[in-house]
């Protein structure tokens, strides 16, 4: 994938949320777009950095995480193509993310620097917009999270990944997963086991 291949995707983003925006915003957003590659097990983000520019994902996976009290990870949350990779309330706040944000695939990413995102919300409206859009669905995911571990069990949880993320499914480790839903990976695998015998 080229570099103009990858910023032509994000664009197409714009143009999903918000199909009336006109090309010179496209273009004005191109002028301080830049492309970034990782490889497998490099860090886009580490805990205590401040994230300076808003990184879209065009291709591949990253594992958010953070380290416990006892230098256990624990998944937060996994980000593939058409997603945003970013700690979003400290990214627009100001402050250090709290997260290791590591790439399990090979990733391009195109950034926005967060200077450049606010004066575009500043300029057009669209571009506002755009960004308040993105924000529900990052307020929405971040709820649908702490709803899945206050009202469902871990099975519920793990049946509500597999039909919300089919293509993922078969991306990630147990390990991960197991990880991301609250439970040892002893205890994944028996609710696979339970669950394939119920079928």
């Amino acid at each position: 994938m080229t570099d103009q291949q990858a910023i032509n995707l994000y664009l197409n983003h714009y143009e999903t949320l918000c199909p009336e925006i006109e090309v010179d915003i496209l273009n004005y957003i191109k002028e301080d777009l830049r492309v970034v590659r990782l490889k497998p097990k490099d860090f886009y983000l580490k805990s205590g950095e401040m994230q300076h520019s808003l990184a879209f994902l065009v291709h591949g996976l990253v594992r958010a995480y953070y380290e416990d009290l006892e230098g256990n990870e624990k998944t937060a949350w996994f980000s593939y193509e058409n997603e945003y990779v970013t700690d979003y309330p400290n990214y627009i706040s100001r402050r250090p993310s709290k997260f290791q944000f590591q790439c399990i695939e090979p990733c391009i990413m195109v950034e926005l620097p967060y200077e450049a995102m606010q004066e575009g919300y500043d300029k057009y409206k669209i571009i506002e917009r755009y960004g308040r859009l993105v924000t529900e669905q990052v307020v929405i995911g971040l709820q649908y999270r702490i709803d899945g571990f206050l009202f469902k069990t871990a099975e519920e949880r793990y049946l509500d990944f597999i039909t919300q993320n089919p293509k993922l499914f078969n991306r990630i480790s147990l390990t991960d997963l197991a990880s991301y839903l609250g439970v040892e990976r002893q205890s994944l695998s028996r609710i696979r086991s339970r669950l394939s015998k119920s079928k």
